[in-house]
């Protein structure tokens, strides 16, 4: 680098009156200052560095961030003069000095960044990935607070460390949690250093991102069987959630957003077939006569959709499917404690239910490959993809007889064979 920034003080023409701090940028020989709003005595600075006196003193706190504000100047500095150079084109000190003064809604700020990002990825399509940045982001904001928005160049091990402090202690949160808003951030990160608006200072390397295993979220056969035959006589709406629940877990622990999509032209000869919207695998399930049952009660003629959970004249498709997910889910929730249930109720234990279920049910590992059991499902979908559809089909049909035709005693004795 042949550029040089260094910190100086210049005194005050009156005697006993306080001097000023200015940050001096040489680049070919021509220099320029960047001034700032410090101001010391003679003796608080000792020609490199602020003078921090005993802990008792009346300037100490104020000496303490004048350090801190100094060296957080120069790093933001530095950065701009990494990026120049990287950039491998001609500049000058002046250039330096403009790129520092430019306002905070430039795209050098993490949140405005972010949000560039947000809007870039829903042009893309990718709502869902949209949303869980800005969770991520509103989650930081939130422990910046009146500190707001700040440079990336000034996002470092121990800024994210304070703020996985603050998630844990502050919030209460669990290090899933934790590591969940900190890998997106992480992610929002890197694509900004992948632009060169940043050097990468690795500041997520000394905080958690793995995943902790989490507690079982699976639902035996029996609650299966419990919630098929609950008596919801005269609640439609507690009756319409139950159904699409069972329906669900019928059509292998299908995701909502996947089944509140499904389209009537998508069965056809006596199948099923969708593409995942998370991984665009291409599902293909036999339909039982317990699917159209379901079906039959709650189709609206002449809809596109096979369920009413979205309208075509609704607007937004994304903020249906949320809208009614919140719907769905509270009276999951309410049905669950209806049962007794152990745990909360959710669309998505329809999936883990049926895993589970399968495996129960003595269905051989490979075809569902121990029901999310493995650390990853890429590893699911593997095993899923590459069996013969038919026998996925049979062992789905077993699955849904458990609940829907055979007794507990056949249960069991699927169990020793």
């Amino acid at each position: 680098m042949t550029t040089s920034v260094r910190t100086k003080f210049r005194h005050s023409r009156v005697k006993g009156k306080t001097g000023t701090i200015y940050i001096q940028v040489i680049h070919n020989r021509i220099a320029r200052q960047i001034g700032t709003c410090y101001k010391l005595f003679s003796e608080e600075w000792n020609g490199a560095e602020v003078v921090i006196p005993e802990f008792d003193t009346a300037r100490y706190s104020y000496l303490v961030e004048v350090r801190h504000g100094l060296y957080e100047m120069r790093k933001r500095i530095e950065a701009i003069i990494w990026r120049l150079e990287k950039a491998d084109v001609k500049y000058t000190t002046d250039d330096v000095v403009t790129a520092f003064r430019l306002p905070d809604d430039d795209e050098h700020s993490f949140c405005v960044f972010s949000i560039k990002l947000v809007e870039h990825l829903k042009r893309m399509g990718k709502y869902r990935l949209s949303e869980t940045y800005i969770s991520a982001v509103n989650s930081f904001m939130r422990f910046r607070g009146e500190q707001g928005d700040i440079r990336l160049d000034e996002i470092d091990s121990d800024l994210i460390k304070e703020y996985e402090h603050y998630l844990l202690n502050d919030c209460g949160l669990c290090r899933n949690t934790s590591s969940f808003y900190n890998r997106n951030l992480r992610a929002i990160y890197n694509r900004a250093v992948k632009k060169g608006l940043t050097m990468d200072r690795v500041p997520f390397s000394e905080v958690y991102t793995g995943v902790d295993k989490t507690s079982k979220r699976a639902v035996t056969i029996e609650t299966i069987k419990e919630i098929k035959d609950l008596d919801l006589t005269g609640d439609a709406e507690m009756s319409f959630v139950r159904d699409l629940y069972m329906l669900s877990f019928d059509l292998r622990g299908i995701s909502f957003v996947d089944l509140a999509l499904l389209e009537t032209n998508q069965l056809q000869n006596g199948y099923l077939t969708y593409f995942r919207r998370k991984t665009r695998q291409k599902l293909e399930i036999k339909w039982e006569e317990q699917m159209q049952e379901i079906v039959n009660r709650h189709h609206v003629k002449e809809s596109r959709y096979l369920l009413p959970i979205l309208t075509e004249t609704g607007g937004d498709i994304r903020r249906q499917y949320l809208n009614a997910l919140h719907w769905v889910n509270a009276r999951l929730k309410k049905i669950g404690k209806m049962i007794g249930c152990p745990i909360p109720l959710t669309t998505y234990t329809a999936r883990h239910g049926w895993a589970s279920a399968a495996h129960s049910l003595n269905v051989a590992t490979p075809f569902i490959s121990q029901a999310l059991g493995h650390d990853s499902e890429k590893t699911t979908r593997i095993y899923l993809s590459s069996l013969d559809n038919e026998v996925i089909d049979e062992a789905n049909l077993a699955v849904i007889n458990a609940v829907y035709a055979v007794p507990r005693h056949g249960i069991q004795r699927a169990r020793k064979k």
